[in-house]
């Protein structure tokens, strides 16, 4: 299979998942760099290959044979990214760009020998969860984004879902990282924003930025 087409799968899965996100061949081909008639004719090629669902002006579905490619191609991803992250110290924004690399080059055996060498991790550094082997991902229900969370309570943070370096950079100057304590202070609707304490130190945070950051409350 293409690198193209494990690319187009995954990105309609990673839509798919997303609160909002739309799957239509336009918006497709706008995150991954294509236009607008090659997504519609990959969408065609996928669909009688029996990997995607494709009707004219409605969203892209996966079949499930098409979800389990997607998901296979997540697993290696995200366990690239645990093991450039724990073993070789690179940092949170560049571990996505070298997975995104190695991915389509990994074979079954190569990403269960990860695994088992990882300790078989649930997550990733950025907290997205690690599809099993069977296709099964590990519950993140619990998880809400910060830009929702209530007023006056503690939470842990769990995830971190910005892919730009300035995002990253953002969290790592301001302690915001995988497990941190982080309070809720106070809520301005106003003004688009949120102002949470971390380690003592206030931060005032707008909601685009914090509706990036996953949180579950502290017990």
């Amino acid at each position: 299979m293409s690198i193209a087409t494990e690319n187009f799968l995954k990105e309609i899965y990673q839509l798919s998942q997303t609160p909002g996100g739309e799957t239509k061949p336009g918006v497709v081909a706008e995150k991954l760099g294509i236009s607008n008639a090659a997504a519609t004719d990959m969408a065609r090629n996928l669909a009688a290959k029996g990997l995607i669902i494709y009707e004219k002006y409605k969203e892209l579905r996966l079949t499930s044979k098409g979800q389990n490619l997607a998901l296979a191609l997540l697993r290696k991803h995200r366990l690239w990214e645990t093991f450039l992250y724990r073993t070789l110290d690179i940092n949170l924004s560049q571990i996505h760009n070298e997975a995104e690399l190695l991915e389509h080059s990994t074979s079954d055996f190569l990403v269960d020998k990860i695994n088992s060498y990882l300790g078989e991790p649930a997550f990733d550094p950025h907290g997205d969860p690690i599809p099993r082997p069977d296709g099964k991902i590990p519950d993140t229900d619990k998880l809400i984004r910060l830009s929702t969370a209530k007023q006056g309570q503690n939470y842990h943070v769990r995830r971190l879902s910005g892919s730009e370096d300035e995002f990253f950079e953002f969290c790592r100057d301001n302690s915001i990282e995988i497990g941190q304590s982080i309070e809720v202070e106070k809520h301005y609707p106003s003004q688009n924003s949120i102002a949470v304490k971390i380690l003592g130190q206030r931060i005032l945070l707008n909601n685009e930025l914090a509706g990036k950051i996953y949180v579950e409350i502290k017990i």
